[in-house]
C-alpha cells in the first residue's frame, strides 16, 4: 500500500489536503500534536471513503528528535508522497519578538522540514512517481515587515526546495521537489501567529482563500510538472519553473 503523509494535519490547510487525497482514494498518514483533532479527521476520511486506510501519528515537530522518530516510525510504509505542512508564524517587529516563540518556529519551519525533506530523498530519490511538496508562503519571496522572522525562514523554504528540485533534475532522479507558496489562508495559524483568539478574516481581510481552496491549489501542484505553485498579489494561483537564480555548476 501506497500513503501520503501529512505534517500539520489537524486543522487548516493539512487538513483540507487529507480530505483532497483522500477524496482521489489516497492512502493517508496524518501527523500533529493534537489526537483528538486527527482521530475526528480520520473518522470523518474513513466516513467519506471506508476504502481509504488512515494512519494517525502524533508529533511535536518543534523538536528535532522528534521529527527523526516520526521518519523512523514510518519507513515501514511505502511513502508514495509526502507534504510538509505543518508550520509556525511570528507577527511582530523584530525588537518585539517573543524569542522563545521565535526559535520554535525555526525548529519548526526550518530544521523539521529540512529533516524530513532530506531522509525522504535519500529513500525516495529513485522511486517513480514520488513526490515532496513543501508548504512556503508568498512571504517566502518578499519580506514582510512586521514579520520579517517568519518570512526570512519560508525564504528558506523556499530555496531549499527550489535547489533541491534542481539537485535532483541535475542527477536524474524520479522523486520530484515542489513548493506551495499560499497568501493569507483563513485556518488557525493567523490566529496562532497574532496570538489572538479569533480573528476575523471577513472584517480585516479584503483577500483571503478558504484552506479549502488552498487544498485544491494543493493537487493542483501536484498533478503538474511545475515546481512552484504560488499564490500572486491578485490572490490568483499560478504554476510557475523556480523563481530564485541557480548555480548549477559543481
Amino acid at each position: 500500500m501506497k500513503y501520503t503523509v501529512i505534517t500539520g494535519a489537524s486543522s487548516g490547510i493539512g487538513y483540507e489536503t487529507a480530505l483532497a487525497f483522500a477524496a482521489r482514494g489516497k492512502n493517508v498518514i496524518l501527523v500533529a500534536r493534537r489526537l483528538e483533532k486527527l482521530e475526528e479527521l480520520k473518522s470523518t476520511i474513513q466516513g467519506l471513503n471506508p476504502s481509504v486506510d488512515v494512519i494517525v501519528r502524533t508529533s511535536d515537530l518543534s523538536d528535532t528528535e522528534q521529527a527523526y522518530t516520526l521518519y523512523n516510525h514510518l519507513k515501514e510504509h511505502q511513502i508514495e508522497t509526502w507534504i510538509n505542512n505543518a508550520g509556525l508564524g511570528e507577527s511582530a517587529f523584530v525588537a518585539d519578538h517573543h524569542l522563545g516563540k521565535v526559535q520554535t518556529m525555526l525548529r519548526l519551519n526550518i530544521e523539521a522540514l529540512t529533516i524530513l525533506s532530506t531522509l525522504y530523498v535519500r529513500d525516495y530519490a529513485d522511486v517513480e512517481g514520488a513526490q515532496l511538496i513543501n508548504v512556503s508562503s508568498a512571504l517566502g519571496y518578499v519580506i514582510a515587515v512586521g514579520s520579517v522572522a517568519y518570512s526570512a525562514s519560508k525564504y528558506y523554504v523556499s530555496a531549499f526546495t527550489e535547489g533541491l528540485a534542481k539537485e535532483l533534475e541535475l542527477k536524474g532522479a524520479k522523486l520530484k521537489a515542489k513548493v506551495l507558496a499560499p497568501a493569507i489562508t483563513e485556518t488557525e495559524f493567523l490566529n496562532k501567529s497574532l496570538d489572538t483568539e479569533a480573528f476575523d478574516f471577513k472584517a480585516n481581510m479584503s483577500n483571503y482563500h478558504t484552506a479549502k481552496e488552498m487544498a485544491g491549489f494543493m493537487v493542483n501542484l501536484y498533478d503538474n510538472d511545475e515546481v512552484v505553485g504560488m499564490v500572486d498579489h491578485n490572490y490568483a494561483f499560478n504554476r510557475r519553473d523556480p523563481i530564485y537564480p541557480i548555480l548549477s555548476e559543481f
